[in-house]
Order: C-alpha cells, then structure tokens, then sequence
C-alpha cells in the first residue's frame, strides 16, 4: 500500500453520545446551552452547530465515562459550573471545566476566545457569532501558519 496515498484528517464532522432518554437529554443539554436542533426522529436527536453536530441516540444500556471525554467550544463559559448544577449534572474536580450528564457522557467545556479550534468566518456569521481569539490563541495558530 502506498504511503502517500493514505487520507489525511480533516477534523471532525459529528460526535454520537448514547443517552437515555431523548426528550430528557434535550432538556437537560437545555438547560445550560444555546442551541438549535437539526432533526429528531425516535431514538435520536441532532444537535446543530453550524458545520458540525451533536448526534444523541437513545440507548438502555448505562455508562459513564471517567476519561474519554468530548470538548464543546462556548462563546461565553461564565455560567456554565451554575447551569450544569441547576441542570442536575456532575461538575468534576481538575483544572479543567468537565462534568457528566445524567447518562455518564463527560464533557469538556471550552471557550472559542482560548483555544486554537477556529470556525471559517462565514460559518460564524451564518451561525450569528462575532468571536475573536485571545492573544494565546493567536499565537499558537500564527505558530502553526494559520492566520489570515
């Protein structure tokens, strides 16, 4: 097989998280975010966001993750220890902002101002953001030649 010919990664188009109970994982995610949905059908719901989603199937079987996890990019994580309280989630200790939902799905809160993760412009204003990056940020991605 021929090396050069092997497909390079692009970045990530979706995550699936097995919940148990669509209307109430919709609820819950609700609680604390902003968010619109791409479809629902029974056993599934996709979360939209913008380019990318969220695809939620319904599942009996529990779980809970202690280190994988999956990061979800705010414009705004101020509010979100209070929110994921209020929703009934488990905020997890570490420097990080991780909890788990109600399903045992950790994830990772991340804000868009701190991280090199960067939305095409035009994805930004279709999705109605004006986000700009910290000077880290900007660092680290002028680093890797990836600045306009």
């Amino acid at each position: 097989m021929n090396e050069a010919k092997k497909p390079r990664l692009v970045g990530i188009n979706h995550i699936a998280i097995e919940v148990g109970d669509i209307d109430r994982a919709l609820d819950f995610y609700g609680k604390i975010f902003d968010f619109s949905l791409r479809a629902k059908r029974p056993g599934n719901a996709f979360i939209e966001l913008g380019d990318q989603f969220i695809n939620m199937m319904q599942t009996a079987e529990p779980h809970e993750d202690r280190r994988r996890h999956f990061g979800l990019v705010v414009d705004d994580r101020s509010s979100v220890r209070a929110r994921v309280e209020a929703a009934g989630g488990k905020l997890l200790p570490g420097p990080f902002l991780d909890f788990l939902d109600p399903w045992g799905n950790r994830v990772e809160v991340v804000e868009y101002a701190n991280i090199q993760f960067t939305k095409a412009p035009q994805v930004l204003r279709a999705m109605g953001f004006d986000l700009d990056k910290n000077e880290n940020a900007r660092r680290e991605l002028a680093e890797k030649g990836m600045t306009p």
